[in-house]
């Protein structure tokens, strides 16, 4: 049985964001979206990173509340480049982020769920 890594996850995801940067339009738009998606979409992995050191349960959930935080962030970030067009690859691209930034975020509204009825 394969181990689930969901920091090297989180890792894989904040490189896929990298790369898809380096596609954008050079438009204002892009320009500010670009640096905007690179803030939101590398801090969940460094976000999880504090998490597995928290002090308290309470600590461990308000940091895994940010990496939530920041997966919405970023997909908010998609879906406007993917709908204003600025992604000069293929679409397909956006579309299978999009797709994985969905199920982190369903993972980690379930983690911090659990995590808060064991309170």
């Amino acid at each position: 049985m394969v181990k689930y890594d969901l920091h090297e996850r989180l890792i894989d995801f904040a490189v896929q964001i990298i790369n898809i940067t380096d596609h954008l339009k050079a438009t204002k738009a892009g320009n500010h979206l670009s640096g905007q998606i690179v803030r939101s979409g590398t801090a969940p992995s460094l976000n999880y990173s504090e998490a597995q050191s928290a002090e308290s349960r309470n600590d461990f959930i308000h940091k895994m509340s940010l990496v939530l935080k920041e997966l919405r962030e970023t997909h908010s970030c998609l879906k406007i480049i993917y709908k204003a067009k600025l992604y000069i690859k293929e679409e397909e691209d956006l579309i299978v982020i999009l797709k994985e930034n969905d199920e982190l975020i369903s993972i980690f509204v379930k983690s911090i769920a659990t995590s808060r009825s064991k309170k």
